[in-house]
Protein backbone atom coordinates (compact mmCIF):
# COMPACT_ATOMS: atom_id res chain seq x y z
CA UNK A 1 0.00 0.00 0.00
CA UNK A 2 0.85 3.74 0.19
CA UNK A 3 1.30 6.56 2.18
CA UNK A 4 0.04 7.00 5.51
CA UNK A 5 -2.09 9.13 6.85
CA UNK A 6 -4.03 9.74 10.08
CA UNK A 7 -5.79 11.35 12.90
CA UNK A 8 -4.47 13.22 15.44
CA UNK A 9 -3.41 10.43 19.20
CA UNK A 10 -4.74 7.58 15.88
CA UNK A 11 -2.09 4.82 14.81
CA UNK A 12 -1.67 5.96 10.99
CA UNK A 13 -4.03 3.83 8.58
CA UNK A 14 -2.39 2.86 5.05
CA UNK A 15 -3.99 4.62 2.24
CA UNK A 16 -4.63 3.44 -1.14
CA UNK A 17 -3.33 4.98 -3.62
CA UNK A 18 -5.35 5.28 -6.93
CA UNK A 19 -4.53 6.18 -10.39
CA UNK A 20 -7.76 7.77 -12.57
CA UNK A 21 -7.35 6.84 -16.66
CA UNK A 22 -10.30 9.01 -18.68
CA UNK A 23 -9.77 11.04 -21.33
CA UNK A 24 -12.37 13.07 -19.95
CA UNK A 25 -11.51 16.12 -17.94
CA UNK A 26 -15.11 16.11 -16.30
CA UNK A 27 -14.86 12.62 -15.97
CA UNK A 28 -11.76 12.19 -13.99
CA UNK A 29 -12.77 15.51 -12.25
CA UNK A 30 -16.04 13.80 -10.75
CA UNK A 31 -14.24 10.52 -9.90
CA UNK A 32 -11.54 12.03 -8.33
CA UNK A 33 -14.05 13.86 -6.15
CA UNK A 34 -15.99 10.86 -5.55
CA UNK A 35 -12.64 8.94 -3.77
CA UNK A 36 -11.35 11.30 -2.11
CA UNK A 37 -14.55 11.88 0.18
CA UNK A 38 -12.71 8.17 1.01
CA UNK A 39 -10.55 8.85 4.05
CA UNK A 40 -8.07 5.94 3.25
CA UNK A 41 -8.05 6.70 -0.99
CA UNK A 42 -5.75 9.12 -2.11
CA UNK A 43 -5.52 9.94 -6.35
CA UNK A 44 -2.18 9.95 -6.78
CA UNK A 45 -2.26 10.19 -10.66
CA UNK A 46 -4.17 11.09 -13.49
CA UNK A 47 -4.16 9.83 -16.98
CA UNK A 48 -5.62 11.14 -19.87
CA UNK A 49 -4.78 7.90 -22.66
CA UNK A 50 -3.79 4.13 -21.85
CA UNK A 51 -0.22 5.54 -22.33
CA UNK A 52 -0.07 8.12 -20.05
CA UNK A 53 -1.72 5.16 -17.50
CA UNK A 54 0.66 2.56 -18.02
CA UNK A 55 3.71 4.92 -17.33
CA UNK A 56 2.00 6.47 -14.33
CA UNK A 57 2.63 2.52 -13.18
CA UNK A 58 5.88 2.75 -13.84
CA UNK A 59 6.99 5.66 -11.92
CA UNK A 60 4.10 5.42 -9.31
CA UNK A 61 3.07 1.25 -8.63
CA UNK A 62 -0.55 2.82 -7.74
CA UNK A 63 -2.83 0.03 -5.68
CA UNK A 64 -5.57 0.47 -8.25
CA UNK A 65 -5.69 1.94 -11.75
CA UNK A 66 -9.57 3.18 -12.45
CA UNK A 67 -9.09 2.59 -16.02
CA UNK A 68 -11.65 3.48 -18.77
CA UNK A 69 -12.49 1.57 -22.24
CA UNK A 70 -11.58 3.61 -25.15
CA UNK A 71 -9.10 6.46 -25.01
CA UNK A 72 -6.60 7.72 -27.70
CA UNK A 73 -3.23 6.60 -28.25
CA UNK A 74 -3.47 3.16 -26.17
CA UNK A 75 -7.10 2.09 -25.31
CA UNK A 76 -7.72 0.78 -21.84
CA UNK A 77 -7.86 -2.87 -23.04
CA UNK A 78 -4.75 -2.42 -24.72
CA UNK A 79 -3.16 -0.65 -21.42
CA UNK A 80 -4.75 -3.08 -19.57
CA UNK A 81 -2.86 -6.04 -20.77
CA UNK A 82 0.99 -3.81 -20.82
CA UNK A 83 0.25 -3.10 -17.08
CA UNK A 84 -0.82 -6.52 -15.76
CA UNK A 85 2.19 -7.97 -17.85
CA UNK A 86 4.99 -5.59 -16.34
CA UNK A 87 3.05 -4.52 -13.17
CA UNK A 88 0.96 -7.60 -12.03
CA UNK A 89 0.48 -6.19 -8.80
CA UNK A 90 -1.26 -3.37 -9.66
CA UNK A 91 -5.04 -3.83 -9.57
CA UNK A 92 -6.88 -2.38 -12.78
CA UNK A 93 -11.18 -1.71 -12.52
CA UNK A 94 -12.26 -0.95 -15.52
CA UNK A 95 -15.35 2.12 -15.33
CA UNK A 96 -16.90 2.54 -18.68
CA UNK A 97 -20.03 4.26 -20.36
CA UNK A 98 -20.37 1.20 -22.56
CA UNK A 99 -22.62 -1.43 -21.10
CA UNK A 100 -20.51 -4.51 -23.64
CA UNK A 101 -20.14 -7.92 -22.54
CA UNK A 102 -17.41 -7.81 -25.10
CA UNK A 103 -15.69 -5.40 -23.48
CA UNK A 104 -16.50 -6.70 -20.06
CA UNK A 105 -15.05 -10.31 -21.52
CA UNK A 106 -11.47 -8.51 -23.26
CA UNK A 107 -11.02 -6.91 -20.04
CA UNK A 108 -10.99 -9.38 -17.64
CA UNK A 109 -9.46 -11.63 -19.84
CA UNK A 110 -6.57 -9.03 -20.43
CA UNK A 111 -6.35 -8.85 -16.08
CA UNK A 112 -8.96 -6.11 -14.74
CA UNK A 113 -10.22 -7.23 -11.30
CA UNK A 114 -13.83 -6.02 -12.74
CA UNK A 115 -15.97 -3.33 -14.55
CA UNK A 116 -18.55 -1.05 -13.29
CA UNK A 117 -20.43 1.55 -15.22
CA UNK A 118 -19.82 5.44 -14.52
CA UNK A 119 -22.89 6.09 -14.27
CA UNK A 120 -23.30 3.80 -11.05
CA UNK A 121 -24.45 5.87 -8.21
CA UNK A 122 -21.70 6.72 -6.15
CA UNK A 123 -21.71 3.73 -3.28
CA UNK A 124 -21.84 1.35 -5.79
CA UNK A 125 -18.76 2.50 -7.57
CA UNK A 126 -16.75 3.36 -3.79
CA UNK A 127 -18.42 -0.58 -3.09
CA UNK A 128 -16.77 -2.00 -6.63
CA UNK A 129 -12.95 -0.18 -5.84
CA UNK A 130 -13.58 -1.69 -2.57
CA UNK A 131 -14.53 -5.17 -3.65
CA UNK A 132 -11.76 -5.55 -6.23
CA UNK A 133 -9.02 -4.00 -3.40
CA UNK A 134 -9.95 -6.99 -1.23
CA UNK A 135 -9.88 -9.29 -4.13
CA UNK A 136 -13.82 -9.44 -4.62
CA UNK A 137 -15.14 -9.52 -8.47
CA UNK A 138 -17.22 -6.32 -8.42
CA UNK A 139 -19.27 -7.28 -10.60
CA UNK A 140 -22.96 -9.13 -10.88
CA UNK A 141 -22.63 -12.77 -9.63
CA UNK A 142 -24.45 -14.55 -12.56
CA UNK A 143 -22.87 -12.04 -15.16
CA UNK A 144 -19.68 -12.97 -13.27
CA UNK A 145 -20.69 -16.63 -13.96
CA UNK A 146 -21.12 -16.11 -17.65
CA UNK A 147 -17.77 -14.80 -18.40
CA UNK A 148 -15.95 -16.83 -16.15
CA UNK A 149 -17.50 -19.49 -18.21
CA UNK A 150 -16.82 -17.87 -21.35
CA UNK A 151 -13.10 -17.94 -20.14
CA UNK A 152 -13.27 -21.66 -19.78
CA UNK A 153 -14.65 -21.98 -23.21
CA UNK A 154 -11.88 -20.23 -24.59
CA UNK A 155 -9.14 -21.70 -22.49
CA UNK A 156 -10.28 -25.47 -23.22
CA UNK A 157 -10.27 -24.42 -26.88
CA UNK A 158 -6.66 -23.03 -26.45
CA UNK A 159 -5.39 -26.02 -25.06
CA UNK A 160 -6.45 -27.75 -28.16
CA UNK A 161 -4.21 -25.67 -30.40
CA UNK A 162 -1.02 -25.03 -28.50
CA UNK A 163 0.95 -24.24 -32.21
CA UNK A 164 -1.83 -21.03 -32.47
CA UNK A 165 -1.54 -20.54 -28.19
CA UNK A 166 1.48 -21.05 -26.47
CA UNK A 167 1.00 -22.63 -23.10
CA UNK A 168 2.00 -20.68 -19.57
CA UNK A 169 5.07 -21.63 -17.73
CA UNK A 170 4.22 -25.00 -16.17
CA UNK A 171 2.28 -25.15 -12.71
CA UNK A 172 5.10 -26.34 -10.34
CA UNK A 173 4.19 -29.47 -8.19
CA UNK A 174 5.71 -27.41 -4.58
CA UNK A 175 2.80 -24.62 -5.43
CA UNK A 176 0.00 -27.57 -5.38
CA UNK A 177 -3.10 -26.33 -4.18
CA UNK A 178 -4.30 -28.14 -0.52
CA UNK A 179 -7.77 -30.27 -1.35
CA UNK A 180 -9.66 -27.10 0.80
CA UNK A 181 -7.89 -24.47 -1.35
CA UNK A 182 -9.45 -26.62 -4.70
CA UNK A 183 -12.76 -26.04 -3.19
CA UNK A 184 -12.53 -22.50 -2.61
CA UNK A 185 -11.13 -22.32 -6.25
CA UNK A 186 -13.17 -23.62 -7.75
CA UNK A 187 -16.39 -21.78 -6.40
CA UNK A 188 -14.04 -18.45 -6.92
CA UNK A 189 -14.10 -19.69 -10.60
CA UNK A 190 -18.11 -20.05 -10.36
CA UNK A 191 -18.09 -16.43 -9.83
CA UNK A 192 -19.30 -17.02 -6.72
CA UNK A 193 -18.57 -14.09 -3.67
CA UNK A 194 -16.61 -14.70 -0.71
CA UNK A 195 -19.85 -14.92 1.32
CA UNK A 196 -21.28 -17.17 -1.38
CA UNK A 197 -18.38 -19.95 -0.37
CA UNK A 198 -18.78 -19.09 3.04
CA UNK A 199 -21.92 -20.16 3.00
CA UNK A 200 -21.18 -23.43 0.69
CA UNK A 201 -18.13 -24.89 2.90
CA UNK A 202 -19.75 -23.78 6.13
CA UNK A 203 -16.79 -21.76 7.18
CA UNK A 204 -16.25 -17.84 8.39
CA UNK A 205 -15.80 -15.22 5.40
CA UNK A 206 -12.69 -14.66 7.16
CA UNK A 207 -11.60 -17.81 6.68
CA UNK A 208 -12.78 -17.82 3.25
CA UNK A 209 -10.55 -14.80 2.30
CA UNK A 210 -7.52 -16.17 3.73
CA UNK A 211 -7.73 -19.13 1.40
CA UNK A 212 -8.56 -16.98 -1.25
CA UNK A 213 -5.17 -15.16 -0.72
CA UNK A 214 -2.82 -18.16 -0.22
CA UNK A 215 -4.65 -19.38 -3.90
CA UNK A 216 -3.75 -15.98 -5.52
CA UNK A 217 -0.41 -16.19 -3.95
CA UNK A 218 -0.13 -19.70 -5.14
CA UNK A 219 -1.15 -19.41 -8.69
CA UNK A 220 1.09 -16.16 -9.19
CA UNK A 221 -1.90 -13.77 -9.83
CA UNK A 222 -3.05 -10.63 -8.34
CA UNK A 223 -6.56 -11.12 -7.97
CA UNK A 224 -9.48 -13.65 -7.80
CA UNK A 225 -10.49 -12.93 -10.94
CA UNK A 226 -7.12 -14.08 -12.54
CA UNK A 227 -6.93 -17.09 -9.96
CA UNK A 228 -9.78 -18.26 -11.88
CA UNK A 229 -8.29 -17.08 -15.30
CA UNK A 230 -5.28 -18.99 -14.90
CA UNK A 231 -7.21 -22.07 -12.70
CA UNK A 232 -8.97 -22.39 -16.66
CA UNK A 233 -5.78 -22.39 -18.71
CA UNK A 234 -3.98 -25.20 -16.64
CA UNK A 235 -7.08 -27.20 -16.40
CA UNK A 236 -7.19 -27.41 -12.44
CA UNK A 237 -11.12 -26.59 -12.70
CA UNK A 238 -14.08 -26.33 -15.62
CA UNK A 239 -17.47 -24.67 -15.53
CA UNK A 240 -18.37 -27.83 -14.10
CA UNK A 241 -15.37 -28.74 -11.40
CA UNK A 242 -12.02 -30.35 -11.79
Amino acid sequence: MGAESGGFGDPPGPTTRLVIADDHDLVRDGLRSMLEGEPDFEVVGEAQNGREAFQLCRSLRPDLVLMDVRMPEMDGLEATRAIKREHPEVGVLVVTMHDNPDYMFEAIKGGAAGYVLKDAPRDELIAAVRRALDGELPMDQDLAARLLRRLADEARESAREPARNPTRPPFEPELSLTPRELEVLELLAQGQTNGGIARSLVVSPGTVRTHVKRVIAKLGVSDRTQAAVRAFELGIVTPTGR
